[in-house]
């Protein structure tokens, strides 16, 4: 059988190599979006080396068009480059770099910067607070890198579910229970299984105070030395400052025990900044970031908002 005769297409046009007859103006970005990528991430869990996990993302991937005699870029070998590297390795901090390095390497006569960013859910299995039970809970997530006049950002941004309960609603809800009691208790000796019975019956709780599903938005920027991406460590941090994560399965035990915690840990939305802003003052592995928390009102038909910046000169800016 004859090979079949390869085929070279050195004489098809190509355009975008054109230069332009009289210069033109510039672009800060241009590239593609939403491109369809499987991911490995190399996760700096606390376990030997790490661990890897896959992800479905979509992928912006963009350099500048800084020539001005340029007609285009290659959006083509942005591609294949972003292709190449997510299929022969993890994507780690300095994989990151490297990409980054790549890219503007592929556009080095028309090109000074280049941006890359990757947008996911990150699953987590999470444990029950009580029974044996877990579960997947879903975390959006983007990983952000650029690279300008030599200087590369390394950005983490995630989003972190949580229940919030209103404590003035508690403390309103706890007054009709009072009222209640003294309805249902006259004043005199009152024996306390009485109480106790009551405590347990539709009476005693003629009033429950109001909690709604709430969201932290996070943007953190990353300490360059870094190798791995510490997306767990940072989920697990802002759970323990919350303390009220969203819950996968669970047994009456485990709604019990998230009754209790939210009963224990009141929060209005400065309740809930201030513990974040306090928690992540101290993150060695951030050297800035920039948070949006969004309570979800229930009594309400709008939401309260808090926003908040670690405050570091040049910093992010603290806008909603």
């Amino acid at each position: 059988m004859n090979k079949p005769e390869l085929v070279i297409f050195d004489d098809m046009p190509d355009i975008a190599s054109a230069e332009l007859k009289e210069p033109q103006g510039t672009l800060n970005w241009v590239g593609m979006g939403a491109i369809h990528q499987p991911l490995l991430i190399k996760d700096g869990i606390i376990k030997e080396g790490g661990e890897i996990r896959q992800v479905q993302a979509k992928v912006d991937v963009y350099v500048d068009l800084a020539d001005t005699h340029a007609k285009g870029i290659h959006m083509s070998r942005l591609y294949l480059i972003l292709d190449e590297h997510c299929e022969s390795r993890p994507l780690t901090v300095p994989g990151l770099k490297l990409l980054l390095a790549s890219l503007l390497q592929s556009h080095k006569d028309i090109s000074g910067r280049a941006r890359v960013q990757f947008d996911f859910d990150y699953y987590l299995r999470r444990p029950a607070l009580i029974s044996e039970y877990s579960g997947w809970n879903a975390y959006p997530a983007s990983i952000k890198g650029t690279l300008v006049d030599g200087e590369v950002v390394i950005e983490l941004a995630l989003g972190v579910f949580y229940s919030s309960t209103c404590p003035c609603s508690a403390a309103l809800a706890r007054q009709l229970i009072q009222e209640q009691f003294d309805k249902d208790f006259p004043p005199g000796s009152v024996r306390a299984s009485e109480v106790r019975a009551w405590l347990g019956s539709d009476q005693g709780i003629v009033a429950t105070p109001h909690s709604q599903r709430s969201l932290a938005k996070f943007l953190f920027r990353l300490d360059d030395t870094l190798v791995d991406f510490p997306i767990a460590k940072l989920v697990d941090l802002v759970e323990g400052l919350l303390k009220t994560p969203v819950q996968t399965a669970v047994k009456r035990e485990d709604e019990q025990e998230f009754a209790r915690l939210n009963g224990q840990n009141l929060m209005f939305i400065e309740d809930a900044g201030r513990k974040l802003k306090l928690g992540l003052a101290d993150e060695k592995s951030i050297s800035d970031f920039w948070v949006r928390i969004e309570h979800y009102e229930s009594l309400h038909a709008h939401d309260a908002v808090g926003v908040f910046t670690k405050g570091v000169k040049n910093g992010y800016q603290p806008i909603p």
